[in-house]
């Protein structure tokens, strides 16, 4: 919240006039010059050598986690601290080879998950990954990597999502497959999490694999998408071969 007070520092026994508490994005330049003219306007005396003194005042909106607060005031990091569906990734290096590796762990059932999970056993698991596909995650992992990292597991369908909302999706590999790897990436810290329950993440009962739009039931989802072979909606997941049905 920002406040704004003008006045006239040459002539002192003219009031100053103010403009009242609103968001900073509500205060824009047209309203300044319009506070500005009626100084100059009302003042009983003004010259040209006269200095107008702006005096901001700033006011920072109280923000707490408390009962009651709203999930969406909150910061994706703390979020995702709070959500057990959410897996963080420990280590900030080759964090989105991490990700990747703590994720098929959890779909292919590995018993070194949990280990994964705490930052042990991983690393050989990641420079060998690194290694195998030429991939250098060192300055972090963009749609550029994300890409390549979908052309390797071409039996995973990779999904990265930028916030905790079912239409916050920065990445979709589009792999009709019915393994799925969901990702977190946080912005601000720059660094990749597992998301091993996508209904539990986005605080939906259901989440259509298809569109990746989240509603109460599977039966009162109405889906976009369709399949190529038999236009069954949602499409069908398949790991093999398609048989057209017969019309």
């Amino acid at each position: 919240m920002v406040g704004t007070l003008i006045r006239n520092e040459v002539n002192t026994r003219d009031k100053a006039i103010g403009i009242s508490f609103r968001r900073k994005d509500q205060l824009s330049t047209e309203v300044i010059l319009n506070v500005w003219l009626k100084v100059t306007q009302s003042n009983s005396r003004f010259n040209a050598l006269d200095k107008l003194v702006i005096e901001v005042h700033n006011v920072k909106i109280p923000v707490g986690f408390g009962k009651g607060m709203k999930s969406k005031g909150r910061h994706l990091d703390v979020l995702a601290h709070l959500k057990k569906s959410i897996v963080k990734v420990k280590p900030e290096r080759n964090c989105l080879a991490h990700a990747l590796v703590i994720a098929i762990a959890k779909i292919t059932n590995d018993p070194n998950y949990k280990s994964y999970c705490d930052g042990w056993k991983i690393g050989p698991v990641v420079q060998r990954l690194l290694e195998t596909t030429g991939i250098n995650v060192d300055r972090g992992g963009g749609i550029e990597e994300l890409t390549r990292f979908q052309e390797y597991f071409k039996e995973y369908r990779i999904v990265v999502f930028s916030g905790l909302n079912c239409e916050d999706i920065i990445f979709d590999g589009q792999v009709q497959t019915e393994k799925r790897i969901n990702l977190l990436y946080d912005d601000v810290a720059r660094h990749y999490r597992v998301i091993v329950n996508i209904t539990g993440a986005v605080a939906k009962r259901y989440v259509c694999e298809a569109c990746n739009k989240g509603c109460c039931s599977d039966v009162t989802h109405k889906c976009e998408q369709a399949c190529s072979d038999c236009m069954s909606v949602p499409p069908c997941t398949f790991s093999h071969v398609r048989i057209p049905c017969e019309l």
